[in-house]
């Protein structure tokens, strides 16, 4: 086998690795651009003003997993603003600033309906009247 023939094939395949691994860059940063675009289309920007009632995302409870288990404590009323995204959260005369990522509005009705509940019993043999 000729040697210098081997080395041009290596040359070769070096060259095609190198032109993959470009194509691979090139795929990867358009892929971001059409990410980032759609993102960017889709987000909403939060407006929060003083007053309102927010929900709280406590990060902290992803450490003890649970289904059922809300990650929104609250609510909290805000109490400041700033030009930054920042709020000043009121918790029962306790405040601290918080991150606008981390909140979102808290709806509620102010009277809450009664439920009623209606037990079954699926083993009553008696059918109804």
């Amino acid at each position: 086998m000729d040697l210098s023939l081997a080395g041009e094939k290596s040359l070769l395949k070096l060259n095609e690795l190198e032109e993959l691994r470009n194509d691979a860059y090139e795929s990867s940063r358009l892929y971001n651009e059409k990410t980032k675009k759609w993102h960017d289309q889709h987000k909403r920007n939060k407006s929060f003003k003083v007053g309102d009632k927010v929900l709280l995302f406590n990060s902290r409870l992803c450490l003890f997993p649970g289904k059922l288990k809300s990650k929104w404590s609250g609510p909290f009323v805000v109490s400041k603003t700033t030009p930054y995204g920042s709020f000043e959260l009121d918790a029962d005369g306790n405040k601290f600033m918080v991150n606008s990522h981390r909140l979102k509005h808290y709806f509620c009705k102010e009277e809450v309906g009664l439920i009623e509940c209606l037990m079954l019993d699926p083993w009553d043999p008696k059918p109804p009247p």
